[in-house]
């Protein structure tokens, strides 16, 4: 009931920040302050909310140097809503925007047109497609970990429980996400240097019912599977669910990618074989840091560092 009520009351808080945010823009403004806005994913993601805490917290230390907006869509992977936001920010001269993107090419166009605007952009834990940077003449920083590197520590953990010739799925996330790909990628090629077999790869889209399904199918279609690697948290729970009703629980491995609060039994109790952290937290505040420090010195968008790399850190029952 705690976890559901802090829930409300930060989605809540954002709802609030999205009716205020012009007034408080140009508040902000006659105090000679400038303002950031972090533009997320659906607030109802335990990996998001981290963010968001972790944010405010930061603005709260600094709350004489910038104001804070906070902007996300209602759902997991709504990359038109996001679209819309960014450009209504483009229209009420936000100082600075720290983007966690639905879609690594589709957020391209707005966020050219807000950096020909004036504005400051940083990216976390997802990076936009670098051929689609090229082509609109423009490099927007990413502050966040190396999801191919933090995919291989997973998957190669996994690997080590396993035997050249068997049998895996992988469950990936929005395939339009550069994080995803890299994940999957960084899957693809821990199983392959272990010499075991990938049986299918599926799409979650992130989340837990999509997730649960695409398991479903897999290990109806590939009864000697022995292992499933989400790409992230809400999608391995998803796939307990469906190796629990499929009667194989025991039987086959599961990892994610996250490691959100809310996993914590599920890798306890050995549900969930291990998952990455890759520290929600500071990727929030590092991206916001960034844009401040960009603000405060007048540093212009191209001659800011491309990639600032974050941690990352395996965790299983016996790292906790």
């Amino acid at each position: 009931m705690v976890q559901k009520t802090r829930r409300r009351v930060l989605v809540a808080g954002v709802l609030a920040s999205a009716g205020l945010m012009n007034s408080r823009i140009a508040n902000a403004a006659l105090n000679g302050k400038a303002t950031i806005a972090l533009v997320m994913k659906s607030p109802a993601d335990p990996f998001t909310m981290a963010m968001l805490s972790a944010a405010q917290n930061y603005q709260k230390h600094f709350a004489s140097q910038f104001d804070l907006v906070v902007r996300s869509s209602d759902a997991q992977p709504d990359t038109a809503a996001q679209i819309r936001i960014v450009e209504d920010l483009i229209a009420s001269h936000i100082n600075a925007i720290v983007l966690v993107p639905t879609d690594s090419k589709a957020l391209v166009p707005v966020v050219a047109r807000a950096i020909d605007a004036g504005i400051i952009v940083t990216t976390i834990d997802n990076p936009l497609d670098e051929a689609a940077l090229q082509a609109a003449h423009i490099a927007v920083p990413f502050i966040g970990p190396d999801n191919l590197k933090g995919a291989r520590l997973v998957a190669n953990y996994l690997a080590s429980k396993l035997k050249p010739g068997d049998e895996v799925g992988i469950i990936e996330g929005v395939v339009t996400d550069r994080n995803a790909q890299q994940r999957t990628d960084g899957f693809r090629e821990a199983m392959n240097a272990a010499h075991i077999k990938i049986a299918a790869i599926a799409p979650g889209d992130w989340v837990y019912s999509k997730a649960k399904a695409a398991a479903s199918v897999m290990l109806d279609q590939h009864p000697h599977i022995r292992g499933l690697l989400c790409a992230n948290d809400s999608m391995a729970t998803g796939a307990v669910d469906a190796v629990r009703i499929a009667h194989r629980t025991g039987n086959v491995y599961i990892t994610g990618y996250n490691n959100d609060a809310s996993i914590t039994s599920f890798i306890d109790s050995g549900r969930i074989l291990a998952t990455v952290d890759q520290f929600a937290a500071r990727q929030a505040v590092f991206g916001v840091d960034v844009a401040l420090k960009a603000l405060d010195e007048h540093t212009r968008e191209q001659d800011l560092s491309p990639f600032i790399e974050t941690p990352l850190q395996l965790v299983t029952g016996k790292t906790r």
